[in-house]
């Protein structure tokens, strides 16, 4: 039997070309079509990611973007963003066009751009990881409400089969993948160079959607497997092919016009709309899915603020009965001291005379140094255990040459990063940079050699003490700190957790107010005042006023500092045991009846002697003493409004600091004036 005739060598273009356009096109991807919501219905290949394909099975991972929308208060910068998504703060920030720690308005649009690439599963998948913080939380929840729909309730169950799908306890560390995918030979041909995850919402259509990244909608339909009159669903992702990089403008709200392009010639399939183009959002399953989804998130946000409010003081006791601490630079200090003590505090965080200023402020904040983690890895001897100070995750780093302290921090710190970004003072710490690996935060401070203060004041600095003159610069220093926070930033600002362990000494014994972890913003458009539930600090530091009623003025700073007064006074702890009864007293509490003259209302001489830390050996001058003793019940009275505001008390300790100055020990002694001429 004779062989069957073979065609034209010149007719084999032709029919390769036939056989590609009748067969699916290996670039497109199967749409979810809601199928997303029956976490335990249906495991279809689309809802566990986008398929790899034969070709790409073993290629290198491919540049993708994910977009992702805005939500405050945990979500709200490139920063916390970054961090959820396991994407570069730099590259992030870079591709929305807005600074690394910038507050976004809720629902703004964020590109962050990810590695993309194909597992040994079959699917092309980006990982991050998260968590469980909070009871409630649920796959479903984490799916379509903390990843907004760039992964599925099925992708998270199958990336995770360790954990009981349906009894996620806090604590449970979980592998999120996230939809993205690389472009196909096919699209690679046709010049398309990125895939981009949009996430659909209310409202959209393939048609705004495609002019929103200046492509032709035709395009959208095909790299999704999609029909024209083919129904999208919110919490569902399209893929975007993009010729280009995609810029921050396409960003904007209302979605910029499309760039112009030539008319598009393939016919619109049959059963489409009169455009061809318009695909309806889904207002059926779509809007249960979307009221289930809100109803879910209403009681996740609930039961966070539950666990907050556990971390609130809930007894009737005495004020001052402790309440959870915030980050404290106890840990800090004892780096900087550079002690391997096993007893850090965690229960709560060049002397040239000088005039009277007002600040140190300069005229503009440095951008922050994103560093590499491999860059810190190498500053701190690969996190080296000698580098890390017991019980802590602050690490002793030389960068450049240069002493820093590097801190890991887990969750979001955009809020403490946005205000040290905001600020710029000497006796404020500096933060000097940032790096963002595998969920974790590692935050690099500039160095203060000297530790904490409370260190110096309480016995930890291996029996050093500060002298009257170096005791009194801190006060000075520390009141021009918090006069800037609260007169010369804007907004103004209130630290909410000064204490001495949060006072850093540098080499030269100059204070630097540090940990801005529990830091707000306060302008006069609150009245100046804010109300928490929330409240959080250290035992012997907090205002009545914010115990009884969460309220956050900032006199809630000037009685802490007050306590730190009476503390550089007296030597004694912001709590301690009194030495009668052997009972927890709080220094402010017992400092009017230790200070104030027996049936008087003024400070006593005799007993500003008997309180003042026994380790001066008298060698202070005693008016000065009773100056500091004065302001420092003020700042510490019962009423808020009785207390002095920071600019009335860094003008009355420029006037101590300056007659410090002049004091001469051998021409005064302990007894005489110091108040001379100068």
């Amino acid at each position: 039997m004779p062989p069957p005739p073979r065609p034209p060598a010149a007719a084999l273009p032709l029919i390769l070309l036939l056989l590609l356009a009748a067969a699916p096109a290996r670039g497109q991807q199967e749409y979810e079509a809601n199928k997303q919501n029956a976490c335990y219905a249906t495991n279809a290949s689309s809802v566990l990611g986008y398929v790899c394909n034969a070709t790409t099975a073993s290629a290198r991972a491919c540049d993708s973007y994910l977009v992702f929308r805005a939500a405050p208060p945990l979500y709200e910068s490139p920063l916390s963003i970054s961090y959820l998504l396991n994407a570069s703060v730099p590259a992030t920030a870079a591709a929305t066009g807005v600074p690394a720690v910038s507050p976004l308005a809720a629902s703004r649009l964020v590109l962050a751009p990810v590695p993309c690439a194909c597992t040994p599963g079959g699917y092309f998948q980006h990982n991050a990881s998260y968590t469980i913080q909070f009871p409630g939380e649920t796959y479903f929840i984490l799916a379509n409400i903390t990843f907004q729909g760039l992964t599925t309730c099925q992708a998270l169950i199958a990336q995770n089969p360790l954990h009981d799908s349906r009894g996620l306890v806090d604590g449970n560390s979980l592998t999120v993948l996230l939809r993205c995918a690389c472009p196909s030979p096919a699209q690679a041909a046709r010049g398309v160079r990125h895939l981009l995850s949009y996430l659909v919402t209310w409202g959209d259509d393939v048609t705004s959607i495609a002019a929103r990244f200046r492509v032709a909608a035709r395009d959208v339909l095909d790299a999704n497997s999609l029909a024209a009159d083919q129904i999208i669903f919110p919490f569902t992702t399209l893929l975007i092919p993009l010729r280009d990089l995609p810029t921050p403008d396409m960003l904007a709200s209302p979605a910029p016009p499309p760039a112009p392009s030539p008319p598009q010639t393939a016919p619109a399939p049959s059963g489409g709309s009169g455009s061809g183009k318009w695909v309806g959002v889904g207002v059926g399953v779509g809007c249960g899915a979307l009221a289930l989804a809100g109803i879910l998130g209403l009681l996740l946000f609930r039961a966070r603020r539950r666990r907050r409010q556990r971390l609130a003081d809930g007894g009737s006791g005495r004020q001052g009965k402790v309440v959870l601490d915030g980050s404290s630079s106890a840990e800090y200090g004892a780096l900087a001291s550079g002690k391997q003590t096993t007893n850090t505090t965690t229960s709560s965080s060049s002397s040239a005379t000088r005039s009277l200023v007002a600040s140190d402020v300069r005229g503009a904040v440095e951008a922050l140094t994103v560093y590499k983690y491999s860059e810190l890895e190498k500053a701190t001897a690969g996190f080296a255990e000698e580098r890390q100070i017991p019980g802590t995750s602050v690490y002793r780093a030389v960068i450049n040459g240069d002493a820093a302290a590097v801190k890991r921090v887990a969750g979001d710190v955009s809020g403490e990063v946005g205000i040290l970004m905001r600020i710029n003072h000497s006796c404020l710490v500096r933060l000097s940079g940032l790096c963002v690996h595998r969920g974790d935060t590692y935050l690099v401070f500039e160095f203060a050699e000297n530790g904490a203060l409370s260190d110096w004041l309480h016995g930890g600095g291996g029996g050093r003490t500060l002298r009257w003159r170096q005791r009194v610069q801190v006060a000075f220093d520390v009141a021009d700190g918090l006069n800037y926070l609260h007169n010369y930033t804007n907004p103004p600002c209130v630290h909410k957790n000064l204490k001495s362990s949060n006072v850093l000494l540098d080499a030269d014994l100059r204070a630097k107010v540090s940990s801005f972890g529990l830091a707000r913003a306060v302008s006069a458009a609150d009245g100046g005042a804010q109300l928490t539930r929330r409240v959080v600090g250290t035992q012997g530091y907090l205002a009545p006023e914010y115990l009884e009623h969460g309220l956050i003025t900032h006199k809630l700073d000037v009685f802490a500092f007050g306590v730190i007064l009476l503390e550089l006074l007296s030597g004694k702890e912001a709590a301690f045991a009194d030495a009668e009864t052997g009972e927890e007293a709080l220094l402010w509490e017992a400092a009017e009846e230790a200070l104030v003259a027996d049936g008087g209302e003024d400070v006593d001489r005799v007993k500003v002697r008997a309180f003042a830390d026994p380790r001066l050996h008298g060698d202070y001058p005693v008016d000065l003493a009773l100056a500091v003793a004065a302001l420092a019940l003020r700042c510490v009275a019962r009423e808020p409004r009785a207390r002095p505001a920071m600019d009335e008390v860094f003008v009355s300790l420029s006037a101590v600091y300056n007659s410090t100055l002049d004091w001469d020990p051998s021409d005064y002694g302990t007894s005489g004036s110091s108040m001379v001429g100068r």
